[in-house]
């Protein structure tokens, strides 16, 4: 090599390392979008967090005053109602972030206030739908999940809850007027009740009927609080109520928005199916008592998970509003650097399991309930792989990749229940969280290998027509 093309390929490389340089403020930028979210985040985690250690007090004196099997009774009428509920609903929250962002650009108040109808009508008919959908479900399968026809007035009275529960509209009314706050201490006065007329009725001795009341009535203060916020941010934000709105033609003005929330529906069902219907199959092979230790070790592991929902619900937003404009370098490091957080999270529960779980169970809810210590640890495993895939499927849904999100759902849901229906008959509850697990590994490699994909391939669109050396070299 002459000496000219010795300094020749060292001015190259020397442009092509200061380039990098270069790019590395712009590849940090998705990062810097956490900054201005951090105290939302906060406010998520710890109102949630306070909730969360209500919500575990309550459970802690319906364990003390129900015993094992009534309890187990209690877990499964709750499960019937959340499944029918996750079943039905659209969660179209997901579709009216992103079609509302796009509006956000024309402001046209009026046609976003008609989005919002659109989407309050699909919560308030599936809300509907769920509930009569729980009181036929433990009607004709009572005796086969375990509760008993006998048991079938007490999901009717759950029941109520599930029709009063229509909240996607006001979900998104609130992630995009940014009112994190309210998300995160909403549902607090609500477990406070909860809570109050838990210790009021193990003092007179009340049991399951009184429990079950008091479930569902803080479930609808809660809706009723809930969808009272979203209305106001509305009206705050300038847009009219969703009840004035021009309800005519929706799906005609708004072509596409059905496809979406039908596809992000059916992946919340498939999801849905592993994390809600997970308590009825162990209670179907093992009994109502195995399903309430189950339910018990999936409520406190729930604590750490419900750092990635908080995490989603204030990121969501943004990426659905900025994908084109942070691009799509920002975006993967924004996703990496979320997914190093919520691993961190998930082995501090995992470490904390570890050392005080065991005890701590048997202290709070009482030695009755030791055996869920070892669920418990085997289903923080399984969280810690669904607190890995978060990121990955709230940027997958801000780059109109629904399908991919699908695709991984089916995927998933597959694994889940072979390794479920194989595992369950033979080990119990220890076998849904098995299959928590397979569900976990199938969600990470499919959703991260789709984003990181789509990732490339966007940034190759990105880049402009690379010049020929020799074009490079005359520029020098």
């Amino acid at each position: 090599m002459t000496p000219i093309e010795s300094a020749s390929e060292a001015r190259i490389a020397g442009q092509g390392f200061a380039s990098r340089l270069s790019r590395i403020p712009a590849r940090w930028k998705g990062a810097g979008m956490l900054k201005p979210h951090l105290a939302s985040i906060g406010h998520l985690l710890s109102g949630n967090f306070g909730g969360v250690m209500i919500m575990m007090a309550s459970l802690a004196i319906a364990t003390r005053a129900l015993g094992q099997e009534q309890f187990g009774v209690l877990a499964v009428i709750l499960s019937i109602g959340r499944v029918c509920e996750r079943l039905i609903r659209f969660e179209s929250w997901q579709p009216l972030v992103r079609f509302v962002a796009a509006e956000e650009e024309t402001g046209d108040s009026a046609r976003i206030s008609s989005l919002y109808a659109y989407g309050l009508m699909l919560d308030v008919g599936s809300a509907l739908v769920a509930a009569v959908l729980s009181v036929a479900v433990a009607w004709f399968a009572g005796d086969l999940i375990g509760i008993g026809r006998s048991n079938v007035d007490l999901v009717a009275i759950y029941a109520c809850a599930i029709a009063c529960n229509p909240r996607g509209m006001s979900s998104a009314a609130l992630r995009l007027a940014g009112r994190f706050r309210t998300l995160a201490y909403v549902q607090l006065a609500s477990f406070v009740v909860r809570f109050a007329f838990s210790v009021l009725i193990y003092a007179l001795g009340g049991g399951l009927l009184w429990f079950v009341l008091v479930w569902t009535a803080s479930q609808i203060l809660d809706s009723a609080l809930f969808n009272l916020s979203g209305f106001r941010a509305l009206n705050d934000t300038g847009i009219p109520s969703p009840l004035k709105a021009d309800w005519r033609d929706l799906p005609g003005r708004f072509p596409g928005f059905m496809r979406f929330a039908i596809s992000t529906n059916l992946s919340s069902t498939l999801r849905t199916m592993t994390h809600e219907m997970d308590t009825l199959l162990v209670s179907t092979f093992a009994g109502a008592s195995a399903a309430g230790l189950y339910y018990l070790s999936r409520r406190i592991a729930r604590v750490a998970q419900t750092a990635g929902d908080m995490i989603q619900t204030v990121i969501y937003p943004d990426l659905a509003r900025l994908w084109n404009k942070v691009g799509p370098g920002a975006m993967g490091q924004l996703v990496s650097m979320l997914q190093l957080s919520l691993a961190g999270i998930a082995l501090t529960a995992v470490g904390a399991c570890w050392l005080v779980g065991k005890p701590a169970i048997e202290l709070v809810f009482g030695p009755g309930f030791s055996d869920s210590y070892e669920l418990l640890l085997v289903q923080l495993f399984a969280v810690l792989l669904t607190l890995h895939g978060t990121p990955a499927r709230a940027a997958l849904l801000a780059m109109n990749r629904p399908t991919y999100v699908l695709i991984s759902s089916f995927a998933a849901a597959a694994a889940f229940f072979s390794v479920a229906l194989l595992l369950i008959p033979r080990f119990g509850a220890l076998g849904a969280n098995y299959a928590h697990i397979a569900f976990g590994v199938a969600t990470v490699i499919l959703l991260d290998t789709a984003f990181w994909r789509n990732l490339r391939r966007a940034e190759r669109e990105a880049q402009p027509a690379a010049k020929p050396a020799f074009a490079a070299e005359a520029e020098a």
